[in-house]
């Protein structure tokens, strides 16, 4: 009875580590999905403030820009594809198209000195700007955050509780091809 009883007692201290362990996998997977979802609402609150200034730029633009129609359809082209991307891939190609618009447009600016000496035009340029090297780092994070998740989600023993859970890879934040072209740079003499 004894030997039944010790048999007994180190199965339930095997079971209870086995279970154990797998709270542990379990909790760990759960955090680093969650990181990933928080680094991506990250991204998004900025995104959303940029949304929110665009129609300022535009604005001020528009009073100085009469023959640049076609950047200024481009910028609030873009604006919408945002308000209108329903996933992070949608939302991520609809971010890409605006900036590169932005880059546009602020490149064009540079052909009328009146809006460059707009105060409210160079605060809102000011402003973005700092939102897109911010959404750069966040974009970073965010990279970092998808890279631990897929990597915890393919190492054992981590691997076999993912698939129970069916978690699967996520995608890292691409840019757009074009922003991978070589510059033109061209002096005037």
């Amino acid at each position: 009875m004894t030997i039944v009883f010790v048999v007994l007692i180190v199965m339930a201290f095997i079971a209870a580590g086995v279970a154990l362990y797998f709270v542990t996998i379990y909790n760990g997977l759960v955090t680093v999905k969650n990181n990933v979802e928080k680094a991506w609402s990250n991204i998004d609150v900025l995104l959303k403030q940029r949304h929110d200034e665009l129609p300022n730029l535009v604005s001020v633009c528009e009073r100085y820009m009469k023959h640049e129609a076609e950047t200024l359809t481009n910028v609030i082209k873009a604006r919408n594809m945002m308000a209108g991307a329903s996933n992070m891939n949608e939302r991520g190609k609809a971010e890409g198209f605006l900036t590169e618009t932005l880059r546009s447009l602020f490149a064009v600016t540079e052909n009328y000195p009146e809006l460059k000496a707009d105060r409210r035009f160079g605060q809102l340029q000011s402003r973005i700007t700092d939102m897109e090297n911010e959404i750069a780092d966040r974009r970073e994070l965010f990279n970092d955050s998808v890279n631990i998740y897929n990597i915890r989600i393919e190492k054992l023993p981590d691997v076999m509780v993912a698939s129970l859970l069916s978690y699967k890879a996520k995608d890292l934040w691409q840019i757009n091809p074009e922003e991978r072209a070589p510059v033109k740079v061209a002096f005037s003499s």
